[in-house]
């Protein structure tokens, strides 16, 4: 039977009931633990490669792969588990998924051999598939409208923040206990959370989906079916290109967060707990700059609509530029300075493509649009890069590798011009019936 989206009911703000600024708080705090844990756990990986290489005898693509299995597991599996669990429940899904991935990260210091920790590192993406879209619509429903950008930006932080701490509390750990104490003591710290949050956080009724047609000016509401759903995804050009120019910039985050410690640590000398430091930093550089970048094209965008998409364009191009030149130098000051310089600019075109695809799509896919994107970030970029460029470094040498990467900035930019000339137009679509709307759960990009 055909159904479709009820977007009255998609946009109406349920709070939640009884929910104190104590309660509210309490689960902002564990929801945002978990997103720490889940991109500690993630990123501890990058930080004993050297450890890993020297004692398995393993290639740098070998390695890249440890990297790539998640993002892959996490690219694939983000829409069905975030289906699954707006259907078991929010709070259910949480527990188990951050639960796998804790078990998961444990047993990746449990394994014997690179395949065993390739298995294992899966699991660990399978459970952090669909944390990102649960986790901010847990938050979405306890805390009112006026709250959520600030809350829910704050969510998203975290991400960052775990990308930090697993670099640099994986280096430490490593260089004093061992690697194999890395992943046990992350994975094992995670797991009180995830007692903690069934026994505190509430869950919320799932909103339901309806068979009428939306007869709001017109505007023909999105089927529910996988072919009508899959048809209102792709079916603008805005959007498409938007998915595509997002997933190719994501190659460089993906391949500068998996291999610069080995590159701190073989470039410039530096124990795999300084080299995991020095990495940190440039990942925190990194979330600034997508803070900033993001803020800035819808600055330019309020000017130029067509803007909101030329500035990722514009911001690809320079990182293209500023490390390919970092990676042409020698270690050193100058080479350091252009380093941070292009990750500062690197990650800009998130939230603006993000933002761009969920201003065209039918607002009551937003949410679907917003895995899309996650999908194709993770399959297009996050995925083959620290593989790829694993494969280049076995080659060529990692200097020489990370040197050819930015050139897939090139392809990205020339997505984001062409989809900012089609944006104008593709946001007139369901223009009245967005209008019309009050502002729903807000999406999220995991």
């Amino acid at each position: 039977m055909s159904t479709t989206l009820s977007t009255t009911e998609a946009g109406k703000y349920r709070p939640a009931r009884g929910a104190s600024k104590l309660y509210m708080w309490s689960v902002f705090a564990l929801t945002f633990g978990l997103m720490l844990s889940d991109y500690l756990t993630r990123n501890v990986i990058s930080a004993v490669f050297p450890l890993l290489k020297a004692e398995w005898s393993l290639t740098d693509a070998q390695l890249g792969a440890l990297v790539s299995v998640v993002a892959l597991v996490v690219g694939v599996a983000s829409i069905p588990i975030a289906l699954l669990a707006d259907r078991w429940g929010r709070v259910k899904s949480i527990t188990v998924m951050a639960a796998l991935w804790c078990f998961a990260t444990i047993g990746c210091g449990l394994t014997q051999n690179h395949a065993q920790l390739l298995v294992t590192r899966g699991l660990v993406g399978l459970g952090e598939a669909g944390y990102g879209a649960a986790g901010g619509a847990i938050l979405a429903n306890v805390f009112p409208p006026e709250r959520r950008s600030m809350v829910l930006g704050a969510f998203l932080a975290a991400s960052l923040f775990g990308s930090v701490l697993g670099v640099a509390v994986g280096g430490a750990l490593s260089v004093q206990f061992g690697w194999r104490t890395a992943f046990i003591a992350v994975g094992a710290a995670s797991l009180l959370l995830v007692v903690l949050y069934p026994l505190v956080v509430r869950d919320y009724e799932t909103v339901p989906l309806t068979q009428e047609e939306s007869d709001l000016d017109g505007a023909r509401a999105a089927s529910a079916g996988l072919r009508g759903i899959l048809r209102e995804l792709f079916r603008f050009r805005t959007v498409v290109l938007a998915y595509c120019g997002s997933g190719l910039q994501m190659f460089i985050l993906g391949a500068l967060m998996a291999w610069l410690p080995s590159f701190f640590a073989r470039g410039y000398g530096l124990p795999p707990d300084k080299a995991g430091l020095q990495a940190a930093g440039v990942v925190a550089v990194l979330g600034v700059g997508m803070i900033i970048g993001g803020a800035l094209a819808d600055r330019m965008g309020r000017k130029d609509p067509r803007n909101k998409l030329r500035m990722p364009a514009l911001y690809a191009l320079i990182t293209f530029v500023l490390l390919t030149a970092a990676f042409a130098l020698p270690p050193g000051p100058t080479q350091l300075g252009f380093l941070y310089a292009g990750v500062f600019l690197a990650g800009g075109h998130s939230g603006a493509s993000s933002a761009a695809v969920m201003d065209v799509v039918h607002p009551g896919l937003i949410a679907t649009a917003a895995a899309t994107v996650v999908l194709f970030n993770n399959l297009l970029g996050l995925a083959p890069g620290p593989w790829a460029v694993g494969q280049l470094s076995d080659a060529f040498g990692l200097q020489t590798a990370l040197m050819i990467a930015p050139l897939v900035s090139l392809a990205a930019a020339a997505c984001f011009v062409l989809a900012a000339r089609a944006y104008p137009r593709d946001c007139l679509h369901y223009a009245a019936l967005r209008a019309r709307m009050q502002p729903g759960l807000s999406p999220l990009v995991h």
